[in-house]
């Protein structure tokens, strides 16, 4: 079941323009439990690269505060050595159902109480730029003027494994753009179009929704 959602953002004082892509794709239901908890990691990468932290800990900060328990990262990595170390972390749900299979592995992810891995992937980049922008001082005072403008893009999915049943449920994905512009007329006026910032609300709306049985997109776009 796929939903795809599109906003756009008009632009305000001081606000860059911005629109943004929600997507969603189940495999399989899921209903987050009173005492289950997630962990959310990078998705392990052959050249090294993955999500940033802090987008990371801004998305488990957000499902905090809609009262999912989140597993530190770190933590669970480490009650898990080295099943989830980087260079060895499962690549694929099978992965996880072989984990399971070994019991006292199984054990330990028990004693973790995370019932669900969101293995996150992406990032956010400059797209774009343009313009031209200076500012100087003379004997009879200062000022800038010009007009410079550039576009950045976050783009992530997070992928969410079911530790009980060793199966992937399905993936969120959040992708914005916006342009910001700084304006010189005698004092520069900047617009920020804070994307990753709108990314990883987004994200953690999609995924609240999503682990806990409802429709993401729909909530995603409400206000």
């Amino acid at each position: 079941m796929k939903r795809t959602l599109s906003v756009v953002a008009v632009t305000t004082l001081l606000t860059g323009c911005m629109t943004a892509k929600l997507d969603e794709n189940r495999m399989a239901p899921t209903h987050i439990a009173s005492g289950e908890g997630v962990v959310i990691l990078a998705k392990p990468k052959v050249d090294g690269g993955s999500a940033e932290d802090s987008f990371m800990d801004c998305v488990g900060g957000r499902l905090s505060g809609e009262g999912i328990k989140v597993q530190a990262n770190d933590a669970f990595v480490d009650q898990l050595f080295p099943w989830f170390e980087p260079a060895i972390a499962p690549q694929r749900p099978e992965g996880i159902a072989r984990l399971l299979a070994r019991p006292s592995v199984a054990q330990r992810i028990a004693g973790t109480g995370v019932r669900y891995v969101v293995w996150v992937d992406g990032v956010t980049r400059k797209t774009d730029s343009g313009g031209s922008f200076s500012c100087a001082i003379g004997p009879g005072g200062g000022g800038c003027l010009g007009f410079g403008w550039w576009e950045k893009e976050s783009a992530y999915e997070a992928a969410v494994w079911d530790l009980q049943t060793g199966k992937s449920t399905g993936e969120v994905t959040t992708n914005v753009t916006g342009t910001s512009a700084l304006v010189g007329v005698i004092v520069p006026l900047p617009f920020i179009a804070r994307v990753q910032a709108t990314a990883c609300d987004r994200l953690a709306e999609q995924l609240t929704a999503f682990l806990r049985g409802g429709d993401s997109a729909a909530a995603a776009a409400s206000p």
